[in-house]
């Protein structure tokens, strides 16, 4: 009797949304990735009950036509790649063809999209890998999507979901990671009708500020330094944090091709750079940026896309350590020894209204000396 059998695609899609889907904070994520990789300038996230009830992104992006927006729920359905060569040339946020696939697989899903060129838009609604309705609809440019009831069909998954509170504050952490590598981009954050973010497009040195500069009493950007340093193998730039703004929770992160990223290996080169800056249990914050070539990198090792593989690491490494070095000490944090003023004494200037003595005013006091006088001769 044969014994294996394919799966059905609802069951697959299941499966896959164990990997990719693993809270409302991924979910979210893998909405945004989508909205940054259609060139939206303006993303918008509204979320109630910590993503438990409602999951929703609408963005002004390039929008899709009614196949598109039809096949975009299939299971390894992509604009991103063609073939496996595109893989090490990736330069958009999403490839896998997996997550819209695995968030219909287990929520009620809307979605209504359309092309700036179109006159009618495209409504989907999907609930479990079940297509309900596909119809017109009139509506803005860009994609508006609605994710109800995340894990509605599993119910041993959503009761292993956290608190709202801790729910919120994965949710607030992905959306940190997402807007700090996307300056140029404004987002609002709104949760049980509450606007908790409101960012403007700017520059990275801005977008930090706005993050997290109304957790400090002084401007937060104030606590950065600058690093930069560009070469054939990789471009680095970011800031990092001056050791007297250390703390026990600084904000860490890195980011490669705009993608954060998590890198235990490069964190101990930056760390390694503040040898005996620090004090106590502190640590400093950074936000360090690399460029490089795609196909000297591999992301497609985890779903979450967050463990990636440089081809060149052991490279990179005392490139991070020696441009981290060079920021600490060009801004004078690092001690140093300056030979052209070390020692010097400082002669105090004249007045500019001071009247400075010539020879000839000591020669007009009389003075009375012995010309023949030797102080080698022996007294009498």
């Amino acid at each position: 009797m044969d014994i294996v059998r394919l799966l059905p695609d609802s069951v697959a899609n299941q499966i896959a949304a164990g990997e990719v889907i693993q809270r409302p904070a991924s979910c979210l994520k893998e909405l945004v990735e989508n909205s940054l990789d259609a060139g939206a300038t303006f993303v918008q996230i509204i979320v109630r009950d910590a993503g438990r009830t409602l999951l929703q992104v609408v963005d002004n992006g390039q929008g899709m036509s009614e196949t598109d927006a039809r096949m975009a729920f299939e299971r390894h359905a992509t604009s991103k790649i063609s073939n496996a060569a595109d893989l090490f040339a990736l330069r958009t946020m999403g490839f896998r063809g997996e997550a819209l696939a695995s968030i219909c697989a287990v929520a009620n899903v809307e979605m209504q999209t359309r092309r700036e060129e179109d006159e009618l838009g495209t409504l989907v609604e999907i609930s479990g890998s079940q297509i309900i309705r596909q119809e017109p609809v009139q509506c803005a440019k860009g994609t508006n999507m609605r994710v109800k009831n995340l894990f509605f069909n599993v119910p041993a998954r959503r009761r292993f979901l956290k608190t709202d509170q801790t729910e919120m504050r994965n949710i607030m952490q992905e959306f940190y990671r997402i807007v700090l590598v996307n300056p140029d981009v404004r987002f609002t954050l709104t949760h049980n009708d509450e606007i908790l973010c409101d960012l403007k497009a700017g520059t990275d040195k801005q977008r930090i500020e706005a993050v997290f500069g109304k957790s400090t009493r002084n401007l937060y950007s104030k606590q950065l330094v600058d690093i930069l340093s560009c070469n054939e193998l990789v471009n680095i730039h970011g800031f990092v944090g001056t050791p007297e703004s250390a703390s026990r929770n600084p904000q860490q992160y890195f980011f490669v091709n705009r993608r954060f990223m998590r890198h235990s290996y490069f964190h101990k080169a930056v760390m390694t750079a503040y040898q005996g800056l620090l004090h106590n249990d502190n640590n400093p914050s950074y936000f360090i940026y690399f460029d490089i070539a795609p196909e000297a990198i591999d992301v497609n090792i985890h779903p979450t896309k967050t463990e990636i593989k440089f081809a060149d690491e052991q490279l990179i490494f005392p490139i991070l350590l020696a441009t981290v070095r060079e920021a600490l000490g060009k801004f004078n944090i690092v001690p140093s020894i300056d030979f052209d003023t070390s020692g010097k004494i400082e002669m105090p200037l004249p007045k500019r209204d001071a009247v400075i003595p010539t020879a000839s005013d000591f020669l007009k006091h009389n003075t009375a000396f012995n010309p023949f006088h030797s102080p080698f001769s022996p007294r009498r």
